[in-house]
């Protein structure tokens, strides 16, 4: 079992250091990220912990997940491995395409291609 936890509808004001101070109380925290908007510099409203041990992973998830901060529900649950995926109009192993919606292209009706 993985010990990183995902931390979702986390209020703006919610810090790096204010949730791995949250999360200690349940073990040791290797490390605590709340994602940040490039361009605002502002939270995204969601972040994750890394915690110590598998164990301690587990006691925080039953104890925090549904807990109301600042009149938000936080949401808090292993962490899923990040999906890989190409950039719209790369090579991948299934071939070149140039946009991912299947009904632009040629030979789909009319001029141009897409059914509009």
């Amino acid at each position: 079992m993985s010990s990183k936890i995902y931390v979702g509808n986390l209020p703006y004001s919610v810090t790096d250091t204010s949730l791995k101070s949250n999360f200690a109380e349940f073990g040791g925290v290797t490390s605590a990220k709340v994602m940040m908007d490039r361009d605002t510099g502002e939270s995204k409203g969601f972040g994750f912990v890394e915690m110590a041990s598998p164990e301690a992973a587990q006691s925080a998830i039953s104890a925090l997940n549904g807990v109301s901060v600042e009149g938000r529900r936080i949401v808090v649950s292993l962490a899923r491995p990040r999906e890989e995926r190409a950039a719209p109009g790369a090579y991948s192993a299934t071939g070149y395409r140039a946009s991912n919606r299947p009904d632009v292209g040629y030979g789909n009706g009319g001029f141009g291609g897409g059914r509009y």
